[in-house]
């Protein structure tokens, strides 16, 4: 049997029903098929089936009080998936959905995200299906305090690092990191995503949006074009979403849509980045506010969604950026795309095109930048917390953009001139998981068994 698919068939005994998980591996696996018939010692070594297993998996319960004086209880996770290249690194996700299939997917995109990066970062995730929605300021608090009571024992600045993810903000990260230092009584790099006050990073926040954006100039540059004046998607409305509207506006482009879990926003004239900061980063309120506050948007409800696409990639475009969550964006949603004018897709969010959608891309020869990839800025601005908190040194946002920038860059080149060697220079799936997977593999062969 090729070494492939029974590493496939392996993985599917040993974790059923984990179909993102299974999504991850297949996607990365099957991207590697020209790198392995070129080099045989990735079989010789084993190390597909050495890769796809986290080194460590940790799961616990979550108990805490809510404001009723009720016991409530989530499940807690930490994969620990591989640290061959320094630290383990990847944030906490708090959302209804997560499961143990939902963090082994994204700790396993982190391995090649955090690679392709160049810094010292192994790759990691954890999280809860906790909801940070609708609780008070002392709920999340009970919550952040209770996890961090489980997961501190696993972590530490030169052990496993944890960032922010989805449900997992400045206010969550002071929380795990005011009982981190209780527990343990130091004050330490552990967590990145922190406050200015107390050893964040200036450009942390923008770094994902922005990196997404990055990652875009690079593929346009190769073919004459540019941003200015174009009209853009975004999907979402966290972080992420946001600071990919910033940057768009900065850059003189005219994003159009946002969504969150209520619904979208079609607003013709170009998002009011004010507004939608006012709303969601302040008030923490749904879209629906957007549509009252501002003359000339559209809400669309999710209740009024097609059952077979999302309606915000039906609105003809320059170039998109998926922002929110996996596989938001499906086949049809790419049909829509690609006839409506798209050229450009630039994932800020994990894995969110389905493989069926991903292949209308790379069959069109669009610029496809891949989430590992293209949204790799955050990690790498973590990673640039870590050396500050390391240093004991704040850098200025000017020198960490600058920093962010490049290393967008470098990731692009990377990607660009990998799927190149291979015979497939438009496809960054290809260039991103071969050039990510032979740092982490070539170091693990040099690290031994």
């Amino acid at each position: 049997m090729p070494y492939i698919q029974q590493t496939l068939e392996q993985l599917q005994k040993t974790f059923p029903a984990q179909k993102e998980f299974h999504q991850a591996v297949h996607e990365v696996l099957d991207s590697l098929r020209p790198l392995l018939a070129k080099e045989s010692k990735y079989e010789r070594y084993n190390i597909l089936q050495r890769i796809v297993i986290p080194e460590r998996q940790i799961g616990f319960r979550v108990t805490w009080m809510d404001d009723a004086g009720r016991i409530q209880v989530n499940q807690g996770y930490r994969i620990q998936y591989n640290s061959t290249l320094g630290p383990y690194k990847g944030g906490i996700r708090l959302h209804p959905s997560v499961n143990e299939g939902i963090i082994k997917f994204l700790g396993f995109e982190q391995i090649f995200k955090n690679a392709l990066t160049g810094l010292a970062m192994g790759g990691a995730k954890g999280g809860s299906d906790f909801d940070p929605k609708g609780k008070s300021e002392a709920e999340v608090m009970r919550f952040a305090q209770a996890f961090m009571s489980e997961l501190y024992r696993h972590i530490g600045p030169l052990t496993d690092v944890p960032a922010g993810d989805i449900g997992t903000g400045a206010r969550e990260i002071g929380y795990l990191f005011g009982q981190y230092k209780k527990l343990v009584n130091r004050y330490e790099g552990v967590l990145t995503g922190k406050s200015l006050l107390w050893g964040g990073s200036l450009a942390r926040k923008e770094a994902t949006g922005f990196g997404s954006v990055y990652f875009a100039e690079e593929m346009l540059r190769e073919r004459g074009e540019s941003l200015e004046g174009k009209t853009c998607l975004v999907s979402g409305s966290g972080n992420v979403a946001i600071y990919t509207v910033q940057k768009l506006l900065e850059l003189g482009a005219k994003p159009i849509t946002v969504s969150d879990s209520t619904g979208m926003i079609h607003d013709a004239s170009g998002i009011d980045l004010d507004l939608l900061k006012e709303i969601k980063e302040n008030r923490r309120e749904s879209l629906t506010s957007y549509a009252k506050e501002r003359p000339g948007s559209r809400f669309i409800s999710v209740g009024e969604y097609p059952k077979d696409h999302n309606p915000l990639w039906a609105i003809p475009c320059f170039a998109a950026f998926p922002s929110a969550t996996q596989n938001e964006l499906n086949e049809k949603d790419a049909k829509h795309l690609l006839q409506n004018g798209c050229i450009c897709v630039s994932e800020g969010a994990n894995m969110p095109s389905t493989p069926s959608a991903v292949e209308k891309f790379l069959a069109a020869k669009i610029c496809y930048g891949p989430g590992k990839a293209a949204n790799a800025g955050g990690v790498a601005t973590s990673g640039l917390e870590m050396s500050q908190n390391a240093s004991m040194t704040s850098w200025s946002f000017e020198e960490v953009d600058m920093k962010l920038h490049g290393i967008m860059r470098g990731i692009y080149r990377a990607a660009k001139e990998t799927a190149k060697e291979f015979g497939e220079p438009h496809n960054l799936v290809l260039g991103a998981n071969i050039a990510g997977f032979r740092k982490v593999a070539d170091a693990m062969i040099e690290q031994g068994i």
